[in-house]
């Protein structure tokens, strides 16, 4: 019998004793009730139970109010039986005390920890049991485990009784098999196929190499986010009436798979119609705009293209002085023409201030990491680009998987309240590299870095790498607001041991360095540093270059250097649009050994083509000069590698061909081009290719002789790559092959990386 009906007829048993056994007496004698009597408690105070009763000595005998006493006690959930009855003028209230509980314990978990399924239930020790609350935690761990796709879970609350009224709480769980999508099927589709719009969306059908992925496992919050999928790709595609009519997911009849139908609507495409402008704004016309909307006349009707062209005038006149703009679309359909006007209607609204920052979603890093990197705060302003732009700062710390930030109405029609949407990613790396070649065979390295680390936004990283012929050490840390102040510092320590086989000696480098960066303007970043390290070169082999040998022995480098970095990528950790240009500067000779000038530039431009093809462009570029000294081989440059793949490192540039000795160069420069190209895989699967080719140069040593070969040809090689990302991080092959080369240059065949995250 359920709680609720129990206690109802109990009220109703007490009401009626009452009446039958006492009534008489009750109204000869006054009726009023001399004492309230209360049985059965250990742990709570009488005083507790009476001050729950809504009737006290003096009172008269009420049913009424006592049918509400007893309620008012079983709501407490401090009582599993609750008794009450007349005894002459005194009234006696038995109770039954629900146990405390003494631990809460988890059995048959696996998939998820004892922790996580601690943080979801709401009993907990020393708090009082009650088999309704048990059975709610039950629905919440049901729940955890149907979110991550095991629908098939059971849950069993078992209670073990303790003495002094305590109980243990063990849930039981079988958490049964991942629940597969077996199929996804559309109806009402007729422009585009089955199989595209399951590309389109998130969740995927189940498919063996998908071992890696939950794409194929039932998520509703993933299907909800596949209508916004569908919906986005019929839009861009000029489907302007589209929509989702619904998305069901039904268990299959054994109840070991889902079959998800999506019902759509698609409509009849449309184009653009007529462009036009609706300007309220003085020393604006429609000239100043026209070379801004990227919608034409006659062009399929994309919503993003609608999206953009509005992003680029609110940008434009900001930049007239226009802070505060209102652009917004009016559209107009012709069904009958199947085509959509667009009048772009501007005017100057009227200023609104932040009010507040919200951020929501991180969990481990702190509010102020985030809060400071954005461009407003309380009080400004509000601009859009400005917004934007702190989006894109966000984004570029690489600690979140998602970003958004948006706007909303705030406390009165002149605020706006922004909100910082985050969703948090593993910062933690461990990456792994292995190289091939033809000297070194196998070249390998690791390194451990967390990038936020206590989730304080600071770097710390550790790297050993080493091979058959060099071993590095490297420890760096970076504090990315020092004293509080939009400031970096940090520190890097290294010690290098590196046998140069190519250049028949040995290397022993230990330094360390102390560096500052700041921001000059947007996107514009100055770094400052103080390096100061120690060169040996020992071991040189007696047949090694002379040019090598006369160099044997320990140097000291004080060198002061600062870098300039303007950086407009979409993400600095894997961009696919816009562009960095750096330039470096190096000075030595403030005590030290060695005195010299070095520059070096470096700039990368990425080109979408579309959402999967696209082309970048890098080039890097590099000269030293001794100030009254000849530039000694530890500070020259060397390339190939990866710096120009097709080449082993130190394979491109002067050489003294009597040794076969690698001599560096005081100039070189390396251009790069690369597509991006899809490789007809499951796009789950995450696999891009690539077609590239490297062109560069090294030049110009401090050194003559018959022996020794400088010239400053151009070297070419060009090759394919591929790259995927799979549980154990991101994995990349290179095959490439020189089609420019002197035959003194040294070739690599390939080159194999994977690294992962935690």
């Amino acid at each position: 019998m359920p709680s609720s009906l129990k206690h109802w007829f109990q009220a109703v048993a007490v009401v009626v004793a009452l009446l039958l056994g006492g009534t008489a007496h009750a109204q000869s004698a006054g009726g009023r009730v001399s004492e309230i009597e209360v049985q059965g408690t250990q742990r709570i105070d009488p005083g507790t139970v009476r001050s729950y009763m809504l009737i006290q000595p003096g009172d008269l005998f009420d049913a009424d109010r006592l049918d509400r006493s007893l309620k008012a006690l079983f709501a407490t959930g401090l009582f599993a039986d609750v008794t009450i009855r007349r005894q002459g003028d005194a009234l006696v209230v038995s109770v039954v005390e629900n146990p405390i509980i003494n631990r809460i314990a988890f059995e048959g978990n696996k998939r998820i920890d004892d922790e996580e399924l601690a943080r979801e239930v709401e009993l907990r020790p020393r708090v009082v049991f009650t088999r309704t609350r048990a059975q709610q935690d039950v629905q919440r761990i049901v729940e955890i485990y149907r979110r991550s796709g095991r629908y098939g879970v059971t849950v069993e609350p078992k209670v073990i009784q303790q003495p002094q009224n305590r109980v243990d709480l063990v849930f039981e769980i079988d958490e049964g098999e991942l629940t597969p999508v077996q199929t996804i099927s559309f109806i009402g589709n007729k422009r585009f196929s089955d199989s595209t719009l399951r590309g389109v969306i998130q969740t995927k059908e189940y498919a063996f190499y998908r071992f890696l992925s939950t794409a194929d496992t039932y998520d509703p919050d993933r299907l909800s986010f596949d209508r916004e999928l569908l919906r986005r790709f019929y839009l861009e595609s000029g489907y302007a009436d589209f929509r989702v009519l619904s998305a069901v997911a039904e268990l299959t009849p054994n109840r070991e798979a889902f079959v998800v139908t999506f019902t759509v609507e698609e409509g009849e495409p449309y184009n653009f119609g007529q462009i036009g402008f609706d300007i309220g704004l003085p020393r604006v016309t429609e000239g100043d705009l026209n070379g801004l909307v990227v919608t034409e006349t006659g062009d399929r009707y994309d919503s993003t293209k609608v999206d953009e062209s509005v992003d680029a005038i609110t940008d434009k006149l900001g930049n007239l002085g226009y802070a505060f703009v209102d652009v917004r679309p009016r559209v107009e359909r012709h069904p009958e023409a199947q085509a959509i006007d667009i009048t772009y209607q501007i005017g100057e609204a009227s200023k609104v201030f932040v009010e507040r920052i919200d951020i929501v979603g991180n969990v481990r890093t702190l509010d102020r990491v985030i809060r400071r990197e954005m461009n407003l705060v309380e009080g400004d302003a509000f601009n859009v680009s400005q917004m934007r732009r702190s989006e894109r700062r966000i984004r570029n710390l690489g600690f979140f998987k998602s970003v958004k930030v948006t706007n909303s109405e705030g406390s009165a029609p002149d605020r706006t309240v922004i909100v910082v949407e985050v969703e948090e990613q593993p910062t933690g790396e461990i990456s792994f590299g292995i190289g091939y070649s033809s000297v070194d065979a196998v070249i390998g390295d690791i390194g451990i870095r967390e990038r936020n680390l206590l989730g304080r936004g600071q770097d710390l990283r550790f790297g050993v790498s080493g091979s058959a012929s060099s071993t590095e050490y490297d420890i760096s840390f970076t504090e990315p607001y020092f004293l509080g102040r939009d400031v970096s510092a940090g520190f890097d320590l290294f010690r290098v041991e590196r046998e140069y086989t190519e250049s028949s000696y040995s290397e022993v480098r230990t330094g360390g360095s102390l560096r500052a960066g700041y921001d000059l303007a947007p996107d514009l970043r100055q770094s400052v540093n103080y390096t100061l390290k120690s060169t040996d070169i020992k071991d040189v082999e007696s047949d090694a270059s002379r040019f090598i040998r006369e160099q044997e022995g320990t140097t000291v480098v004080s060198q002061f250097g600062q870098t300039l970095t303007y950086d407009k990528r979409d993400n600095r950790l894997d961009p696919r649009e816009g562009y960095i240009g750096q330039f470096t500067t190096e000075i030595a000779g403030a005590g030290g050994d060695e005195r010299f000038l070095r520059l070096k530039a470096k700039g990368a431009y990425y080109y979408p083509l579309d959402n999967v093809w696209g082309l970048a462009f890098l080039g890097q570029a590099g000269y030293i000069i001794g100030l009254g000294q000849d530039v000694s081989i530890a500070e020259r440059f060397f390339i190939g590698g990866h710096t120009f793949r097709g080449f082993e490192k130190a394979g491109v540039g002067p050489r003294d061909v009597s040794s076969d000795d690698a001599l560096g160069g005081n100039q070189y420069y390396v251009g790069s081009v690369e597509l991006t190209f899809p490789t007809g895989l499951p796009e789950d699967l995450g696999m891009r290719a690539f077609v590239f080719s490297d062109v560069g140069s090294l030049w110009n040593v401090d050194a003559s002789g018959a022996e020794v070969r400088d010239v400053n040809s151009i070297r070419a090689s060009f090759g394919v790559g591929v790259e995927f990302v799979t549980a154990f991080g991101r994995i990349r092959v290179d095959a490439a092959e020189p089609v420019l080369k002197e035959d003194f240059d040294k070739t690599e065949l390939f080159r194999f990386s994977f690294g992962t995250r935690f």
